[in-house]
């Protein structure tokens, strides 16, 4: 018995030390996500090191994580710089995000029950009231969680860990572009597709959904440069 709970007491800080990494890691993907590292800017790792108060080496070990997951990059005698607002790369992102949700509704209508669907359709509507509710961030919530709930029915973990990890790569884009243009009546178009079991609706309805030209990206870009510096100029008042 006293080995055992020798054993218990020693796994203990490593568990700490663990929980405490993965919420490092979560707060510089945040930051990541939104731009709080400014795009191309180098990431000053002693100040933000003390602006999280946290040590050097889990900081580095986040920032590396985030790195390989493609929210920022490495250059030679720079260390690490705030990702991109690339239209090419955004543009790039939306392209495979439809290709992988027209294959994810295809498997949904054949997997999803009509239980799984009915509470789909009841999420959208509720979603639909809170149009007038919510601001811009909430809504963007509730967008996000459509399409992985859909991502759900297919009983593939893999499709939802792959659209999860697109969605955090556009987020910001989606932020901004659900400023001006509210989708949840898409969305009751898409259930009621797959209510009817009808695959190529679905698809098709997506394909329309999520399809954006290059132009319009560069529009969105051009708005969130704006929103990024003028974020930052108020910040530094």
């Amino acid at each position: 018995m006293a080995r055992a709970a020798g054993g218990s007491a020693s796994r203990e800080p490593r568990v700490r030390a663990a929980r405490g990494a993965e919420q490092i890691y979560e707060r510089l993907k945040s930051m990541a996500i939104t731009f709080a590292i400014r795009p191309d800017a180098r990431v000053n790792e002693v100040e933000l090191s003390r602006a999280l108060n946290v040590s050097r080496t889990p900081l580095r070990e986040a920032l590396n994580r985030l790195m390989v997951e493609g929210f920022l990059t490495r250059a030679p005698n720079r260390g690490f710089i705030g990702r991109s607002l690339d239209a090419k790369q955004i543009y790039d992102l939306y392209e495979l995000r439809r290709s992988l949700e027209e294959s994810i509704v295809r498997l949904a209508c054949e997997r999803a029950s009509g239980e799984d669907l009915a509470g789909l359709e009841a999420f959208v509507k509720d979603s639909i009231a809170r149009r007038e509710k919510e601001d811009t961030a909430s809504l963007l919530a509730l967008d996000e969680a459509f399409h992985e709930r859909v991502a759900e029915l297919t009983r593939n973990r893999e499709m939802v860990r792959a659209l999860k990890a697109i969605n955090a790569r556009i987020h910001f884009v989606r932020w901004l572009d659900m400023k001006r243009r509210y989708t949840q009546q898409d969305h009751l178009r898409i259930v009621r597709a797959l209510r009817a079991r009808d695959a190529a609706r679905a698809a098709g309805l997506v394909e329309e959904h999520i399809s954006r030209r290059l132009d319009q990206i560069v529009e969105v870009i051009r708005m969130g440069y704006a929103e990024i510096y003028t974020r930052g100029e108020a910040a530094e008042r």
